[in-house]
């Protein structure tokens, strides 16, 4: 079965462009609208051994809704064994980067980045990591040394992540200190759709939404199914590739949006969203 997509009532139109980059060593994407100022900076960090050219669909949409979205490659060892793994570090380098690039003249986002305003868009282990930032801290393994986000850091949107540790039931509370809305797919085979909402309802800080997207798995975010080296996820998804990378996209970016004050996004989120969403249900605490 293949669901349809819904018209969004709060559609992007912004065309978008991009560029490589290297942030603290790491090769990175990066996505931005050709117009516009004052761009808040949107880090997406990667699923585990998934590179970041899976993510381009994703994050070009993203960015049509006003974000620089920043994606990079980083790679280091976890348990001895080498592989892309994203670490909470980023978030401070690539404050760090955007500094540097709208002081940078030769830089098409020169002058045109909003220093002062980073959001997280994380799957997989890499919304593990984000998750583990949103507390105001990063521990390991998620960290290779425990340190504290900054406090640039304003919203956090996970697809596919949970504090289930590692396939276990042990699950701690998350006492975040910014907005999280959890992005889970109703037929992820590797963070199933019980784990997502044990994650969510031990989260104590607001606000909190938890969206449930029909017919996604693991993989809905990425460009296609299971991309090489990664974790394969057995459980078929039933709703188009195509139609999943949107919808993530657009509640990603409404999520976000609505958390740094935008009023439109505000009542998409909260009110007008989840009634004319045919693939969405949403629970969520102001």
């Amino acid at each position: 079965m293949t669901l349809a997509a819904p018209a969004p009532a709060h559609a992007a139109t912004t065309a978008v462009a991009g560029y490589p980059t290297t942030i603290n060593g790491d090769s990175a994407d990066v996505y931005h609208p050709v117009t516009g100022t004052r761009l808040p900076v949107a880090l997406l960090l990667q699923g585990a051994n998934v590179d970041k050219s899976h993510y381009s669909a994703f994050a070009t949409k993203l960015a049509s809704y006003g974000f620089v979205v920043v994606v990079p490659n980083h790679t280091r060892s976890l348990f001895g064994v080498s592989g892309l793994y994203p670490e909470g570090a980023q978030a401070g380098w690539t404050v760090d980067w955007a500094e540097a690039e709208d002081d940078n003249a030769a830089s098409p986002l020169y002058r045109r980045i909003d220093e002062n305003t980073l959001v997280l868009a994380g799957h997989s282990f890499g919304a593990a990591t984000a998750l583990s930032l949103s507390t105001g801290l990063c521990v390991i393994p998620f960290c290779a040394i425990a340190n504290t986000a900054p406090g640039e850091l304003e919203a956090v949107v996970p697809y596919g992540g949970n504090n289930v540790l590692y396939g276990t039931d042990l699950v701690l509370p998350v006492l975040n200190n910014v907005p999280i809305g959890y992005i889970q797919g109703t037929v992820d085979g590797v963070a199933t759709p019980a784990e997502g909402r044990t994650t969510y309802n031990l989260t104590a800080g607001t606000p909190k939404a938890f969206i449930e997207l029909a017919g996604a798995n693991h993989y809905g975010i990425t460009n296609g199914q299971n991309p090489a080296g990664a974790l394969p996820d057995a459980s078929a998804q039933t709703l188009s590739q195509a139609v999943g990378v949107e919808t993530i996209a657009r509640w990603s970016a409404q999520w976000l949006l609505a958390q740094t004050g935008d009023s439109a996004a505000k009542k998409y989120v909260y009110a007008t969203g989840d009634a004319t969403d045919p693939n969405v249900t949403v629970t969520y605490v102001k």
